[in-house]
């Protein structure tokens, strides 16, 4: 099979286009042909070499953690999946490798792709959709009449979540440049704030969650625009202990992400706020609840551009940019 493999960890290293055997599927997965794969700054970070402490690939590597395609054959403990399924899933950590013709993915991480979707659409959906339900479904509980801080309301992340919080009955504030305002005020965010002219910090107040997805200095003032009792998840940083039990990770690791996060969750404490740092994990019955809603009219895909399989440095590229609106999707079929 045709893949891009990424050959060792580089900062901005070009994947190379290789001829792979087709992978060996083990006993519980569904063997998927690839029609398209969702392109994420996940995996530019792992390209990079960002995550080698947490994610210790062997190389050569595969890229790509979202896809959508149809089930071409299946192990021998599968029951829930058939030859000619047209499915979607985030792959496992260590089973990636939606940059290629065919990828094996687990039955527990898999669900039947939603109806009235085209295959571009639903590969746009799992890691945002998921990353998007775990902070704030799972680790947020957020409930009507909350009040949510989603920043990067124009992002792969942002898009699915302000949809999602809408969903939950939350008043969404999100940031965004002004050429996006009328983006996110359409996916149903309440405040926009334009991070060019204007601080969060002056315009948000008793916010019961926030979702932050940027850097330290943003963390820190998101601390000061929640409300006591409430909470703060954060999926860029820093990874707290809880995820280094949660990961199972070598003893000097879970030392270092403690150090990491040790100022942060020292004044979130001090103010009441819970801290909470997530990387999400494939689920394919969490992705069922989020076909649901899809078909429900809930919530819609936003994608930004669809780039051709030979072009797939490309799509990355425009990912690390910062400057797709929604999602960046590679297609092969």
């Amino acid at each position: 099979m045709k893949a891009f493999i990424l050959e060792r960890y580089g900062k901005q290293r070009a994947l190379k286009l290789a001829e792979l055997p087709t992978p060996a599927l083990r006993d519980d997965e569904v063997l998927v042909e690839v029609h398209a794969a969702g392109v994420n700054l996940l995996d530019a970070k792992i390209r990079d070499g960002e995550f080698k402490l947490i994610l210790p690939y062997r190389m050569p590597l595969v890229l790509g953690h979202d896809v959508a395609g149809v089930v071409v054959k299946v192990g021998p403990r599968v029951r829930q999946f058939k030859p000619g399924d047209e499915v979607y899933a985030r792959t496992d950590d260590f089973r990636i490798g939606t940059f290629a013709e065919f990828v094996p993915v687990k039955e527990a991480s898999l669900a039947l792709k939603p109806q009235g979707l085209t295959m571009e659409e639903a590969a746009s959906i799992p890691l945002v959709g998921l990353t998007a339900w775990q902070a704030l479904v799972e680790k947020a509980s957020l409930k009507k009449g909350q009040k949510v801080f989603i920043q990067a309301g124009s992002g792969g992340v942002g898009t699915f979540a302000i949809q999602l919080a809408k969903h939950l009955g939350a008043t969404v504030a999100t940031t965004t440049s002004a050429a996006n305002i009328a983006l996110v005020k359409r996916l149903g965010a309440d405040v926009v704030v334009d991070y060019r002219t204007q601080d969060f910090e002056d315009v948000l107040r008793e916010q019961d969650v926030v979702l932050n997805s940027q850097d330290g200095k943003t963390l820190e003032k998101s601390l000061r625009v929640l409300k006591a009792g409430g909470k703060l998840i954060s999926i860029s940083g820093p990874p707290d202990p809880e995820f280094g039990r949660d990961i199972a990770a070598p003893g000097f690791v879970k030392l270092v992400m403690r150090l990491l996060s040790f100022g942060v969750r020292r004044r979130a404490k001090a103010r009441g706020i819970g801290y909470a740092f997530l990387f999400m994990k494939a689920d394919g019955s969490q992705l069922q609840q989020i076909t649901r809603l899809i078909e429900a009219g809930a919530i819609r895909p936003v994608i930004d551009k669809v780039f051709p399989f030979a072009a797939t440095n490309d799509a990355i590229a425009h990912v690390v940019s910062g400057r797709a609106k929604g999602k960046v999707v590679i297609k092969l079929k």
